[in-house]
């Protein structure tokens, strides 16, 4: 999708979120001013006041894709997120609760009734069952078990098995697979027997009796060769499988970099299990990347908005903490050289100058790092190269960044020393970020950790501290 497509469905969704608010502003005025109103027959006209508003607000809600309608509900305070969720139809409610963010789903379906959630549970494919299963209660998810055939029983056995980070958990079973002896004639006539095609569907799956992945025969070769010719002959045995314990984020660069719609997913024995289609890699990509920004920013674990003060409070709580910890720390930096600080009180104006750019270096450094982790292009044997230039990046720009404060400290406070120890210091501090911006994330991803969970915490904390001890100390050594 194009920046300009990208940028009408956002507006359309918004549009349609306004429209929602309105109505739901309208049927409260109104319903207000009836209830206000004495008149024969009060109870009555209420009633239909209320359901000509309900009518209204349904017949909207069943124009709108399950995607946007998750979207509305997340942007509604939790008392009309509940109006309009009584609104949505039963056999779309299991479509909706996968679209909606983990804090929503797991609030709305706190509000479901078993019966009720086993309804829209039986509306799911099985790779979708294992997506909500983690929320749904016990005893549901047994009344689901029950319910379903015993292949697909095994199915969703399977991927509640894998991990989330794995192509397992995005894998799906609804596929077409054919022999590789057939032509393609009878393919097409086999083709034309089913309801529909599965989603995504740019290839079709060639096995042998036993299952075992052959090749792939892409529609596209299917449509434009004789009818006569075999698959064995067109099919494309160079196809690239993915096993179902494959790392997701491996799967999705091999998308990007492929361009791939689908890939099949093989057992260890090299049968077709399922496949993983780029709808389920961009959902991946983009829950990785809210996760990421996330733990970038301190958070636990992803908020609703709408949330309770208390919930929101205690999901920002520890890194508060440890930032309460460091900057303690930091304070107690400063106070060593507060006889420094009262000799030549420009350093207190300057200190914060030093520590900011180091922060903000350092958050740099980690970014790239970060993503280089990410995209698996950071190895053991070229990790010094890349320290050694994140170190000559810093060195540069702490000279020539640190050069202009210093000329400009020189000139305020007319003294030149002041302008070579601010130089030296913010040099120093930004080669401190950026030997620390490339540790942190690559000592939390071998520790198997995720290099992003507050990098940003730290890294502030070590260039303050670091700022502060360097500059004092510098000042104290060559200005008193």
């Amino acid at each position: 999708m194009s920046e300009v497509e990208e940028s009408s469905a956002q507006e359309s969704v918004q549009e349609h979120l306004q429209e929602i608010v309105a109505l739901l502003e309208k049927q409260r005025l109104v319903e207000d001013l009836v209830h206000k109103q004495e008149m024969p027959r009060h109870e009555l006209v209420e009633s239909l006041v209320h359901k000509q508003h309900v009518a209204e607000l349904q017949k909207k809600l069943d124009s709108l894709h399950s995607a946007d309608v998750a979207y509305i509900l997340e942007a509604l305070p939790r008392d009309q997120r509940l109006l309009v969720w009584d609104l949505v139809k039963a056999d779309r409610e299991g479509e909706v609760l996968l679209e909606l963010s983990e804090p929503v789903r797991e609030a709305l379906i706190a509000q479901m009734e078993p019966a009720e959630l086993l309804a829209a549970a039986e509306t799911l494919d099985t790779d979708e069952l294992a997506d909500l299963a983690p929320d749904l209660p016990e005893d549901v998810m047994d009344d689901v078990f029950k319910a379903l055939p015993v292949e697909e029983r095994e199915q969703l056995r399977a991927a509640m098995s894998y991990p989330e980070d794995s192509v397992g958990a995005l894998m799906d079973f609804d596929l077409v697979t054919i022999r590789d002896d057939v032509t393609l004639e009878v393919v097409l006539r086999y083709l034309r027997r089913l309801e529909e095609l599965p989603d995504h569907t740019d290839q079709i799956f060639v096995v042998d009796r036993g299952e075992v992945l052959k090749g792939v025969l892409p529609l596209h070769t299917l449509l434009v060769n004789d009818p006569e010719r075999r698959v064995a002959d067109l099919m494309d045995k160079d196809m690239l499988a993915l096993t179902a314990t494959d790392k997701a984020a491996e799967a999705a660069q091999a998308f990007e970099r492929y361009d791939l719609v689908t890939a099949p997913v093989v057992d260890d024995k090299g049968r077709l299990a399922g496949r993983v289609s780029v709808d389920a890699v961009v959902d991946y990509i983009r829950e990785a990347a809210e996760s990421e920004r996330l733990n970038l920013g301190g958070l636990r674990q992803e908020e609703d908005i709408f949330s309770s003060v208390w919930a929101s409070a205690k999901n920002r709580w520890t890194w508060l903490a440890i930032n309460l910890v460091t900057a303690f720390i930091a304070s107690r930096v400063i106070s060593v050289f507060e006889g420094t600080i009262e000799k030549l009180v420009a350093l207190a104006a300057l200190m914060p100058i030093v520590a900011g750019i180091g922060g903000n270096s350092g958050n740099q450094t980690i970014t790239m790092i970060v993503r280089s982790l990410a995209l698996g292009q950071m190895t053991p044997t070229n990790a010094r190269t890349l320290v050694l230039k994140e170190i000559a990046i810093s060195l540069l720009n702490g000279l020539v960044w640190g050069g202009i404060i210093g000329g400009f400290a020189m000139l305020l406070y007319h003294s030149p020393s002041l302008g070579i120890v601010m130089t030296a210091a913010m040099t120093l501090n930004l080669l401190v970020a950026a030997l620390f911006g490339v540790f942190i994330p690559m000592l939390m991803y071998k520790l198997g950790r995720d290099p992003a969970v507050g990098s940003s915490v730290m890294i502030t904390a070590i260039t303050d501290s670091g700022g502060f001890f360097i500059f004092l100390g510098l000042a104290s050594l060559f200005l008193l």
